[in-house]
Formats: C-alpha cells, sequence, structure tokens
C-alpha cells in the first residue's frame, strides 16, 4: 500500500479553510479570494503547503466545484477513450443518457452537455487552486527561499496541466494566472487567442526551477515538467521543438524518487502496489482508506465489470470489439494494419479468431475464457451489462486484484467505496508514451531508423513472456506477473519489425499510429492521438466512420443509432453554454463558441 498520499499532507483545519476560501467567490478565474477567511491565516509554510496539496488534489478532477463528477475524470476516460473506437459508452443505451454521455458517445455533441460543463469547472477549480498557491505565498514569511522557488515550480506546473487538459479539450479556452482581473478567449475584434505561448511558459518555468527528485513519489520534477512541454509541442505539431527535448527524456530523465525512467513489465503499469515505477512520468495519486470517501479515483469508478465480477457495477467503458481485433497478428508477430477488423472477430461466440494475437490484449481488458488476474476466468456475458449493446470485453486496466480487496480497494462507507474504489494511479504520462512520441518526431524531422528503434522497444516489452497472462496459475498482485509460466492464455506472438520496415514513411506512420494504440488503449489518449495524426487529413474522420459503418452490423451501441456519423468539427469539445452565458451576461462577448457549434 502506499506510504505517501499528498492528499492526506493537508490538514483538516486547512480543508476546512480552503472550503471557505472557495465557496464564497462567484466568478473564481476572475476576481481576488474573497470571503469570510483572510488569505493572511494561510500565509504561513502550513498553510501555503496545504493549498499546494488541495492543488494537486484537483489533477483527479473530484472534490472541486459542486457537480464534477464522470467527465471531470483524470484518465479522460469519456473523451479518450468511449467515444471513439477504444471502447463502447457501455452500461445500457439509457443510462447517463440525460447527463450527456449519450450525445457524446453518437457525436451530437450539445453544447449543454453537463459532462463538458464537469471538466471545464474541475480543471479551472484546479487553475484557480494554483493561483492560490502564487496569491497567497509572497506573504508567508517563514518560507526558506529554497522552498518558495520550489512551490512556485509546482504551483505554475499544475497550472499548466490543467490549462493544456482544457486546451486539448475545448481549444479556445481561457487562460488565468495569478495577476489576472478578467478572462477571455478572444480579443476586442472577436479573433480567438491562443494562449499556448502562456501555458508552455509555465512548464518551461517549470522547468528552470523543480527539482529532479522530490521528497514525495507524486509531486512533478524537473523531468515531469520537460515531458509536458513536449507534449505541448506534439499537439502543434511542432517536431523540430519537441525532438532534443523526448531525447534528453529518453537519456537522463528520472522519476521524482530519482530512479532512471524505463519500461517496466506491462501489467505493473496498473497495479497499485506497483504505482511510481520507472515508467511513471506523472500520474495521479489515487488512495483509499484514508478518510477522503468519494476523492480517490472517484470519476473512473464506472470503468468495472458489471455483475458478479470485482467491483459489481457499472459496466461502462467495455472494450470494443475493433480494439480487440487490433491485436491480432501476423505469422511473423507483426499486426495487422490494414486487415485486422475483418474475418474471424476476437473472442467471438462462434467461429472466433484463433490466429496469433499480441499478449497486451488481455492486459487491457478482460476477455471470455482467459484469466483476470486472481478473479478466475472471464464468463461470457455475465460481467457485461447489455450484451447485445456493448460486445464481451470488460475494462481491466483501472481494476484491482482480488488479493487486494480491502488494503488496495476501499472499505469507507461511501456509495461506491466497497466495490468501485481503488488505489491504482492514473497514468496521465508514461516513459513508453514519450518513445512513441520520440519516433513520431524522427519521423517527421529525424531518421527512420531511429524512430523504428523506438516503436521496436516498446513491441520488445511486450514480447517478454514474463508479463503475459497464463493459464492454470496463481496471479501475484504484489509483482503482477503469473506465477506459473507454463501454459500461455492464447497464441501469444508479438515481434519488433525488420530493419527498413519504416523507410516507407507511410508505412511508418501509419504502424506508429497504430502501436500507440495498443500500447495505450483504454487510458483516455486514443481521440487525441487521432486528432495530432489527422492535422488536416481528414485520417480521423475516415477510420471513425469506417469503424462506425462495421460496429452498426455488430453487438454494439451503434446497433440502436444507425445514423452515427462523425463529422471534422467533432475533433473539439463545444465550450460549455453555461460557461458562454455567464461571461457575457453583460452584454460583452468575453466568451466565444467554438466553430461549428
Amino acid at each position: 500500500m502506499k506510504k505517501t498520499n499528498y492528499k492526506l499532507a493537508i490538514s483538516f483545519c486547512c480543508i476546512f479553510c480552503l472550503c471557505l476560501l472557495y465557496a464564497c467567490k462567484k466568478s473564481f478565474l476572475d476576481k481576488q479570494p474573497q470571503g469570510a477567511l483572510s488569505a493572511n491565516v494561510l500565509a504561513n509554510k502550513t498553510g501555503v503547503e496545504g493549498l499546494l496539496i488541495g492543488a494537486y488534489h484537483m489533477v483527479g478532477g473530484e472534490g472541486g466545484a459542486p457537480g464534477t463528477v464522470w467527465g471531470a475524470a483524470a484518465s479522460n476516460w469519456v473523451f479518450g477513450s468511449a467515444i471513439v473506437d477504444d471502447s463502447y459508452k457501455g452500461s445500457v443505451p439509457a443510462d447517463q443518457m440525460t447527463e450527456g454521455f449519450s450525445t457524446l458517445a453518437t457525436f451530437t455533441y450539445a453544447t449543454n452537455n453537463p459532462y463538458l460543463n464537469e471538466k471545464w469547472r474541475a480543471m479551472y477549480d484546479g487553475v484557480q487552486r494554483a493561483n492560490d498557491v502564487l496569491r497567497v505565498l509572497p506573504l508567508a514569511k517563514d518560507i526558506s527561499a529554497d522552498d518558495a522557488k520550489r512551490i512556485v515550480a509546482e504551483a505554475r506546473f499544475l497550472r499548466g496541466h490543467f490549462h493544456f487538459e482544457l486546451k486539448r479539450i475545448f481549444n479556445n479556452i481561457v487562460y488565468a494566472d495569478e495577476t489576472t482581473t478578467e478572462t477571455r478567449n478572444v480579443d476586442d475584434a472577436g479573433a480567438y487567442i491562443d494562449y499556448w505561448p502562456k501555458i508552455m511558459g509555465d512548464f518551461q518555468a517549470a522547468i528552470a526551477d523543480l527539482p529532479e527528485t522530490q521528497p514525495q513519489a507524486g509531486r512533478a520534477n524537473k523531468s515531469a515538467a520537460k515531458a509536458y512541454l513536449a507534449r505541448c509541442y506534439m499537439e502543434q505539431h511542432k517536431y523540430t521543438e519537441a525532438k532534443p527535448i523526448l531525447e534528453d527524456i529518453i537519456a537522463n530523465g528520472k522519476t521524482a524518487k530519482g530512479e532512471k525512467y524505463d519500461l517496466v513489465n506491462y501489467q505493473s503499469n496498473f497495479n497499485a502496489a506497483q504505482d511510481n515505477g520507472p515508467e511513471s512520468i506523472w500520474a495521479y495519486q489515487a488512495s483509499v482508506n484514508d478518510g477522503s470517501g468519494t476523492n480517490g479515483n472517484y470519476g473512473d469508478n464506472l470503468q468495472f465489470p458489471n455483475g458478479s465480477g470485482p467491483g459489481g457495477c457499472c459496466g461502462f467503458n467495455n472494450p470494443s470489439i475493433n480494439l480487440a481485433n487490433a491485436y491480432k497478428t501476423d505469422a511473423n508477430g507483426l499486426p495487422l494494419l490494414d486487415t485486422y477488423n475483418q474475418g474471424n472477430m476476437v473472442s467471438a461466440a462462434t467461429s472466433p479468431y484463433t490466429g496469433n494475437i499480441d499478449p497486451r490484449i488481455d492486459v487491457v481488458m478482460g476477455r471470455p475464457g482467459i484469466p483476470y488476474y486472481d478473479w478466475g476466468i472471464v464468463p461470457r456475458n455475465d460481467w457485461i451489462r447489455s450484451p447485445a449493446d456493448n460486445g464481451w470485453f470488460s475494462p481491466k486496466k483501472m481494476v484491482y486484484a482480488k488479493s487486494q480487496v480491502g488494503s488496495l480497494s476501499s472499505t469507507e462507507t461511501s456509495f461506491w467505496g466497497p466495490t468501485q474504489m481503488s488505489a491504482i494511479n492514473v497514468n496521465l504520462i508514461r516513459f513508453a508514451e514519450v518513445l512513441l512520441w520520440a519516433a513520431e518526431c524522427e519521423l517527421a524531422v529525424g531518421t527512420p531508423a531511429k524512430a523504428l528503434a523506438y516503436v521496436n522497444r516498446v513491441r520488445n516489452r511486450a514480447a517478454d513472456p514474463t508479463g503475459w497472462v497464463y493459464l492454470n496459475s496463481a496471479y501475484n498482485a504484489s509483482t503482477g506477473k503469473y506465477t506459473t509460466q507454463t501454459t500461455p492464455a492464447d497464441n501469444y506472438k508479438v515481434s519488433p519489425y525488420p530493419a527498413g520496415a519504416f523507410d516507407d514513411k507511410v508505412f511508418a506512420a501509419k504502424a506508429i499510429l497504430f502501436e500507440e494504440r495498443l500500447e495505450l488503449a483504454m487510458e483516455g489518449q486514443r481521440f487525441f492521438a487521432l486528432r495530432r495524426f489527422d492535422n488536416g487529413t481528414g485520417l480521423m474522420t475516415t477510420i471513425l466512420n469506417n469503424y462506425i459503418a462495421v460496429e452498426k452490423t455488430r453487438p454494439s451501441f451503434y446497433i440502436a443509432n444507425p445514423n452515427v456519423v462523425f463529422a471534422p468539427k467533432y475533433q473539439w469539445f463545444p465550450i460549455p453554454q453555461q460557461q458562454i452565458d455567464v461571461k457575457n451576461a453583460t452584454g460583452k462577448v468575453f466568451l466565444k463558441q467554438n466553430p461549428g457549434f
């Protein structure tokens, strides 16, 4: 069990003070903190560190403004996985329909969608908390210069993270720093303001002043800030700028604990007993049984098998048939980039696919006939809430082992506590992702051979049989491995691409995007990767409409939604109308809706 939990470092007194500080503000981005509590009460080392912990807590998306729930989840499973080809919405079609999930999953985004408002509110709550640290810090007289420098850097890193999350979902956002008195996303001429420079400025400042190591594993460090800066460049397709930063991270980057970044056993990335390992660059620090109630990884609690399996509820975010088929490999252990979704389907009840398969599939999802940690063999349909709408696969990456029940799952008496809360960290950037970003950069402005080497490093990890799932074996939750490695659970075969394979840049780009899908499946990244690779080419629209067309013939959510189609404008989400109405209440336009909505 994790011994470091930055949510708990804040005292109950500070929690009370923070509640007063936030509850009394009507427009918290545009005004200095006001209310019954003076900032001077927090103007000391304990108070400032408490405010900083409060900002860290909002990385999880919960515990801030009322009404921040599933849409605010740190993993972005709603926006990044469940509305594209990673997974289905799950549950039953009517569940979360009025809340807005169904309209997201059918690409009919409404400007008043509650899920979008949840994300907006939670991330700006995080921005405000980071800014409050920077406002109160100068008033404190018992903080050393070195500590003050570190605190400022952490607050600016967090502020950068919250704005980045908003930017990649809503695009035309507002930016608020600690001096802001008025926020807007358009200038006086009505043109959208580009806030990328300010977001990157926060990460650049964090890089300059953050330490390489931290006393607590969950705190931001210099390498994490570099990774975020590179990520900003990647979003803007500035590969020349991103490439040297990524090379530095790969060669020299360290975790906050001082461990050199490296790939670990794949399953270990999704095991609370092994959180904050060498592959973790930045993660939300989830915890349980600490008095925080539903404020752990609550936003991910719907992502459990339904019925008799682990959790017992709620059957959302079921991996798609398309995703399962993507793990098919040919006789040489290579992906079927163009034909994976043809022919027999993986784990179908009749005429199932029986060829080779990438072993990562059984870490990504629970599928019939395959062991699910130490919960036993996955039954067909029993864990699926509505088999007619959701295929036959269950989410897995955010689910704990049976032997971890009560220690790394919650025993608290909140509504979801006994079954759904876990201490599994939410990976926000993994080292494998950095390697794949570096491959993308090499293909654009470097050498195909180096891009190939990065991709093969990820594939070679998948090929390591010690990390596979095995039949007739106990599962060791402390190591994330099966103890008797005699009989693999399927015909696993994954191999590196041969030398020269990436000399064809069209093929290489397809292979890199495909590898990112296989490696990061169900981690809330797929939507954003598709958009990044699209870059105005129409690729995202083609991939998703091809996906939808086939899914309409399968037991999936789309059968009941025959008119679903993805249009290019849906690469961005609309700004919540509730926020526009508040900002523009005086008649002047401070917040302008995204094009097409």
